[in-house]
């Protein structure tokens, strides 16, 4: 089993959400809308990917990582690893 499938109908409705936003987004550069209007929405939609992904890769580490590895201390290694892979996506 995945390790996001516990989570599922939570990034279906995320990424349904991104997917409303670019296509604002489509719709900002079709109407000739100001450049950081543009930028302030790319960043939001970028953002919410991220989120997404972070939570995926936390899940695959959670479940797929550590049943492979099956230490004792698994569950805050991948927290820690999480955290900080989430610490980079943000830069």
């Amino acid at each position: 089993m995945y390790g996001y499938i516990n989570d599922k109908d939570q990034y279906l409705k995320r990424l349904r959400r991104v997917e409303g936003q670019v296509r604002g987004l489509q719709r900002m550069v079709e109407e000739d809308r100001y450049c950081i209007d543009i930028l302030t929405q790319v960043t939001a939609a970028t953002k919410a990917l991220h989120a997404v992904a972070l939570g995926v890769l936390e899940g695959h580490i959670a479940t797929c990582v550590v049943d492979a590895a099956g230490g004792p201390d698994g569950a805050a290694k991948v927290k820690e690893a999480a955290d900080a892979i989430g610490r980079l996506l943000q830069a």
